[in-house]
């Protein structure tokens, strides 16, 4: 009887610390000043202070007054689960196609794609016509920034210069300097341009 109230109190005593205390303790830490954003999901609000996304998931952008985001296997998770004609949602709401370069389907999505970027004056780069290995990619690369600032200049009214420095301003540079790749937040890019220019 004595081991199974030493048992009893040995369970209660971890069940404490493991499922309350260490819970509730990383949760506290999480919501300190520096922490917070990240913790709460780098969310993204516009100038009304509502909602509009998170820096860390991709938004579909395809219209000429904005700058394209990458392309998304499964449209960026905005499949409604209850009309899903497209079975976008079937395997889960994040990953890449897995197409081979030659494959047939691959050539009839990106074909388009590059038609469409050539007929507006954009120079394809791979971030524009691929998809990224989550499909939820947030950031293209400043090349690919650099390369629609024509078009948007010409449709906004803007200098390029202007453009550019929203894509210097908006450009998240590699992990401590040697880790990934220099990328441009597309979502926060174009509310930065929605904020100087309305045409």
């Amino acid at each position: 009887m004595n081991e199974i109230i030493k048992a009893i109190r040995a369970t209660i005593v971890l069940w404490v610390l493991v499922a309350v205390i260490y819970p509730f303790g990383m949760l506290a830490i999480a919501q300190l000043p520096f922490l917070s954003n990240q913790a709460n999901g780098s969310l993204i609000r516009n100038p009304q202070g509502q909602v509009v996304g998170s820096s860390l998931i991709g938004q579909p952008f395809t219209s000429d007054r904005y700058f394209n985001s990458r392309p998304s296997t499964t449209n960026y998770s905005t499949a409604d689960p209850k009309n899903d004609s497209a079975n976008i949602l079937k395997t889960g709401v994040s990953g890449a196609s897995n197409l081979a370069p030659s494959n047939p389907d691959l050539l009839k999505r990106i074909n388009p794609a590059i038609a469409k970027l050539q007929q507006s004056g954009v120079s394809p780069t791979a971030d524009l016509v691929y998809t990224s290995g989550s499909s939820l990619d947030p950031h293209i690369t400043p090349e690919s920034a650099k390369a629609q600032i024509a078009r948007i200049a010409q449709i906004r009214k803007v200098e390029p210069s202007q453009l550019e420095i929203l894509i210097q301003q908006n450009s998240d540079r590699r992990f401590l300097g040697i880790f990934g790749e220099d990328g441009v937040n597309v979502l926060k890019l174009n509310l930065a341009i929605d904020a100087i220019s309305k045409a």
